[in-house]
């Protein structure tokens, strides 16, 4: 099939020739680089699931969420990155599949802990301490080695994403080792991770930073702080 505007050039070539189809292409170009784009919001595509798709017992609930969770009747395209798939959920906090699970061999786990509240991220005074102990809870469900599995915050600057989301994965092969060498906070509870994460990053002098969470080799947890982003140095974020 020809798409439209391969149409509308062929159309101004038969009929005006080759100097008013380059004016015509030029008009647009212009147009859609003005026109918008299914991109534009799309820094709010996880507060739009949080706010609109996690009751289904809403009003009008097939019509107000664009991803659907797993398990309601709407009718939609039930492709894995065109439905939500709750993997655990409290009055607070909500966890699901990342859409970096789709397509992904079995086993693979990603999978984005949030607050239901709005909270932008790293930034935001805001920013509960409870939800790395939920998001641990719901990653021991899902990874059996306790000792691989990573949460992970990534910086204001690096995010994709304006709700906070605490992205659980499993460290890489060589994140243990690269880690070793490098300063890290030694908490006890998980409750204080913010706080460990600001100290750290008040010392490495950095304004912007992403936060990695995982078990310390001598007990405990470790929080390490990070200018780029933790998910892409030490994780498995990716199954390709």
């Amino acid at each position: 099939m020809t798409h439209p505007i391969t149409r509308i050039c062929i159309d101004l070539f038969s009929r005006c020739g080759i100097r008013k189809l380059a004016f015509g292409v030029l008009i647009l170009a212009a147009f859609f680089s003005a026109a918008p784009t299914d991109a534009e919001g799309a820094r709010d595509a996880l507060w739009e699931i949080v706010s609109t798709c996690l009751d289904p017992a809403v009003s009008d609930y097939c019509r107000r969420c664009r991803w659907p969770r797993v398990e309601t009747a709407c009718p939609h395209d039930e492709k894995c990155r065109n439905t939500t798939q709750v993997w655990d959920e409290t009055r607070e906090y909500v966890v699901i599949r990342d859409l970096k699970m789709c397509g992904c061999p079995e086993g693979f786990v990603h999978g984005l802990a949030m607050p239901r509240a709005r909270v932008t991220g790293v930034e935001d005074p805001a920013r509960p301490d409870g939800i790395w102990r939920f998001a641990w809870a719901a990653a021991q469900k899902r990874i059996s080695d306790e000792a691989s599995i990573a949460l992970v915050v990534n910086p204001e600057r690096l995010r994709s994403q304006d709700q906070l989301h605490v992205h659980i994965v499993r460290l890489n092969k060589d994140a243990r080792r690269h880690l070793a060498g490098l300063p890290a906070s030694r908490i006890q509870n998980l409750d204080g991770v913010w706080q460990a994460a600001g100290q750290g990053a008040a010392e490495a002098n950095l304004d912007d930073y992403g936060v990695l969470v995982a078990v310390h080799p001598d007990g405990g947890f470790m929080v390490r702080v990070e200018k780029d982003s933790p998910e892409g140095l030490y994780t498995d974020g990716n199954c390709r």
